[in-house]
């Protein structure tokens, strides 16, 4: 693979009332990691500035509050939401369309819509993190890293998104604002944490082109020091990827 081009190292600090980073080994009950993970906070970059043939590489997480977790019961629909096809055709007309019923069941419309289920979720209250991200970009890319730097800049400082981002759950919102060069920054704090394996991210981070990039979950071992989540390169021997990849 080519070396890639990357752009200048930004600063977000992004907090929210509520998180969720779910475990994937928790299965059905949603339970979070103890800190924001690199999928997630490439989420919040994302949201900002997206485009084409570049991708947010996370870099560092500082906690600027201790994790604290709650425990909650969302209502979640038992069913998966419908395909791309089955969306085309409903825009066409080619198809009815079948929405899913949150509070609905078999005994009122005659037929098995799914409904609702409340699960457990350990969740995240009142979070806070540091995060210094950057962009990267393939050599064949035509993208000007410095100019996307600069929108970007201006876009924060504005509190401009293309959508609003997330922290881990849609219901649960994040608000971001960046942090100029040379702001006197507070002391993460004082934890020191083994988590062990993290989820690193749910796409093929190597096809940098959105409209490519495929499923493959990578994990890592991640280590809060003295408040501080490093995060590795995704090309680093560090993350575990398929192998395929």
């Amino acid at each position: 693979m080519a070396e890639a081009r990357i752009g200048r190292v930004h600063c977000l600090e992004i907090w929210g009332d509520f998180a969720c980073f779910s475990r994937p080994e928790m299965k059905v009950e949603r339970y979070s990691y103890p800190v924001i993970t690199p999928s997630a906070a490439r989420g919040v970059f994302d949201a900002i500035l997206w485009k084409p043939g570049v991708r947010w590489q996370p870099i560092r997480v500082e906690l600027l509050e201790p994790p604290c977790y709650i425990a909650l019961r969302r209502n979640e629909v038992k069913d998966k939401g419908p395909s791309e096809r089955a969306i085309l055709n409903w825009m066409s007309g080619r198809a009815e369309p079948t929405p899913i019923f949150a509070d609905a069941d078999s005994d009122w419309l005659g037929t098995d819509v799914g409904g609702r289920t409340q699960r457990q979720t350990m969740a995240l209250k009142r979070v806070r993190y540091r995060v210094q991200a950057h962009l990267v970009s393939l050599p064949s890319g035509r993208d000007d890293l410095k100019a996307l730097d600069q929108q970007f800049a201006r876009r924060t400082r504005r509190g401009q998104c293309v959508w609003q981002p997330c922290l881990g759950c849609r219901e649960f919102p994040a608000y971001f604002r960046l942090i100029e060069d040379g702001e006197p920054a507070s002391a993460p704090v004082p934890l020191n944490l083994d988590i062990g394996w993290m989820v690193y991210d749910v796409f093929d981070l190597s096809r940098v082109n959105g409209d490519d990039a495929l499923p493959a979950v990578s994990l890592f071992r991640a280590r809060i020091d003295r408040g501080v989540l490093d995060i590795p390169d995704y090309h680093s021997a560090a993350v575990v990827k398929p192998q395929h990849l």
